[in-house]
Order: C-alpha cells, then sequence, then structure tokens
C-alpha cells in the first residue's frame, strides 16, 4: 500500500523527518481545534489532511518560531483584556438598570 502523500515529496518541502513530524502534528491539531483548512482534501484524517496541506506548500514551517510564538502570546493576551472589557461593560449596565430601578 502506497500512502499519498508520499514520504519523499514531503522532505522536499521540510528540511527532515523530525521536522515533517512535529509540522504534520501541529498543523492537525489546529485542524482538530477548528483551524479553516487551505484546500480541499480527499482525506478524511486530520493527519492526512495536513500532509496534504504540506505537499501542497500551503503549510511551512516558520522562519521565526519565537516570533510566532510572541505573535499568538500577544493575540491571546488582546482577546483576554477584551473579553474582561466586555464583561466590565455588562456589569456597569447592569449596575446601572439595577440602580434606575430602585429610582421607580
Amino acid at each position: 500500500m502506497m500512502l499519498k502523500p508520499s514520504i519523499d515529496t514531503l522532505l522536499d518541502k521540510v528540511p527532515s523527518k523530525y521536522s515533517l513530524v512535529i509540522l504534520e502534528a501541529k498543523r492537525a491539531h489546529e485542524l482538530e481545534a477548528g483551524a479553516k483548512p487551505t484546500q480541499e482534501f480527499t482525506s478524511v484524517k486530520s493527519t492526512l489532511r495536513a500532509l496534504e496541506e504540506i505537499e501542497a506548500g500551503n503549510v511551512v514551517i516558520h522562519p521565526d518560531p519565537e516570533a510566532k510564538r510572541e505573535a499568538v502570546r500577544r493575540r491571546a493576551e488582546e482577546e483576554r483584556l477584551r473579553r474582561e472589557e466586555e464583561e466590565r461593560k455588562i456589569k456597569a449596565q447592569i449596575a446601572k438598570e439595577k440602580e434606575e430601578g430602585e429610582k421607580i
């Protein structure tokens, strides 16, 4: 049984088998978590879908992984602050409505 995409074509896209496995696993986890696919797939499993994306060149190893981690951290922090601000506004609105209700 021949696997598609083949290991030979995949190793043309990444420097080593180790890098390929790590990239595939990370992308498969992203797909499982609901990340938007970059193409139509012939495979059903997320691991094979990740390999298809790697073969197509749609998923690559980031040239500066630390910068990518920092960007992810920054986005997560911005999202947390946005949620906290939204929650604060809701609490203020509830307190205002409660105060107005007591005046009547």
